[in-house]
């Protein structure tokens, strides 16, 4: 796999200081207090209703040409009750999107990391509260103080004081992520390590270090027997190559005046595996969602799950990031690669992702074991209002919008099937 030359590069870097199991350096965190709640079913007709108003947003979106392609799919206790496509996975060869196709999920990667980490914290082979100095030799940041103190949970709760998205700028401009991560002591930090959201990628990768030092075995490693075997997740991987080598796969697209252009998938976050190196069909991610939902506790106990979904830091700019959160959102918190909203009442447990050409969606309320995910490979908005239609149905709160699908827009003729080519240099947007 292609990541094994940047994974031994680290371990050289490291020195491999524990090449067998370790014990944990410091006590876990705190007992959690489960944002689950008592669990309560939604009604049956409303449920029903939902999926109906779906099949007919996703028609819209279909003749709209709004995607080149998109797979969703809704489930309800433990069961997938809906499975949606539409579009292509190529648009120049018109080769339709099916459950099966993979695609890049973006920054849902991250919630695979925080997984395995808390797996291995079960294991008693790190805990979450290891200092960061005590095992990555290169780690430091501008205040050194600060930088002792920073912790394995301050990495996967996207706290560690630095600025949002420090350096994923020059992560884009093709500077090497284990030159990045040896720079983060140039930075001016914005709060005191654990007092303040910043959302990163680069520092966020650092968790993939931590593993090595740890278990002498490389993260995607770890995630493949641990998580994506036992789930049975049979097309899910790490990285660019690995991607298209799949049977069916999702080229990214452009938008052109000649309908939607297929390009070259970059390889600028998978340089970052954990924060953004999976791939996944929707049928793997039918199954990751019903673990998240603790209906796999042979995989995912609940305990672990507790602790993963666990309002952590503030963000409160996801309160006012679309429309549909203005309206809807009344508190937001990150977790340990999730985000935690209270979405009309009800706690939502959320994350998006977006790469060039991709952009992915996961989102479910505990207390109601109901939850979507939604994978598409181009760009445009559109898409990103569905679901939110869909959780105000099943709140039955009043019907909006969300999409913009629903009003006298002119429905676009379909394009002509364009020729793939080659564009210019295509800026990453991770941003989620």
């Amino acid at each position: 796999m292609q990541f094994r030359k940047i994974f031994l590069l680290i371990g050289s870097a490291l020195g491999l200081a524990c090449t067998l199991p370790c014990a944990a350096t410091s006590t876990a965190l705190s007992p959690t207090v489960s944002v689950r709640g008592a669990p309560q079913n939604l009604p049956a007709a409303r449920v029903k209703q939902t999926l109906a108003d779906y099949q007919r947003w996703l028609n819209r979106v279909g003749e709209r040409h709004a995607v080149a392609g998109l797979v969703t799919a809704v489930v309800v206790d433990g069961k997938v009750v809906f499975e949606g496509t539409v579009g292509y996975a190529d648009a120049a060869t018109r080769q339709p999107v099916t459950p099966d196709t993979v695609f890049r999920l973006a920054s849902l990667s991250k919630a695979f990391a925080t997984a395995i980490t808390g797996l291995l914290v079960d294991d008693g082979k790190l805990s979450w509260d290891t200092k960061l100095v005590d095992v990555l030799p290169y780690f430091k940041l501008k205040d050194m103080q600060a930088a002792s103190q920073a912790t394995v949970s301050d990495i996967l709760g996207q706290r560690l004081g630095l600025p949002r998205n420090t350096y994923d700028n020059m992560l884009e401009g093709d500077i090497p992520y284990e030159e990045l991560v040896r720079k983060l002591d140039e930075v001016n930090l914005v709060c005191g390590v654990g007092q303040c959201y910043g959302y990163q990628n680069v520092a966020f990768g650092m968790i993939g270090d931590v593993v090595l030092a740890r278990t002498g075995d490389f993260f995607y490693r770890q995630v493949d027997k641990r998580i994506f075997y036992p789930l049975g997740m049979t097309t899910a991987s790490y990285g660019r190559a690995a991607l298209e080598s799949s049977k069916s796969w999702a080229r990214p697209h452009r938008a052109s005046s000649r309908g939607w252009i297929p390009f070259d998938p970059s390889e600028t976050y998978y340089r970052v595996a954990p924060a953004a190196g999976v791939n996944a069909s929707l049928r793997d991610m039918e199954k990751w969602l019903i673990a998240q939902m603790g209906d796999r506790q042979d995989v995912l106990p609940t305990s672990l799950l507790d602790v993963l979904h666990a309002p952590g830091v503030s963000t409160p700019s996801e309160l006012h990031a679309t429309p549909w959160r203005r309206a809807r959102l009344t508190a937001a918190h990150y977790a340990m690669g999730w985000r935690v909203y209270e979405y009309g009442g009800e706690t939502l447990i959320y994350h998006a992702g977006a790469v060039a050409g991709y952009r992915t969606m996961i989102g479910f309320f505990p207390k109601y074991q109901a939850g979507v995910v939604t994978l598409w490979n181009s760009t445009g908005p559109t898409p990103s209002g569905l679901m939110p239609m869909v959780f105000d149905d099943l709140l039955n709160l009043p019907h909006v919008d969300w999409a913009d699908i629903e009003g006298n827009a002119k429905t676009r003729a379909p394009a002509a099937a364009p020729r793939r080519v080659k564009p210019r240099r295509h800026r990453s947007t991770h941003r989620h």
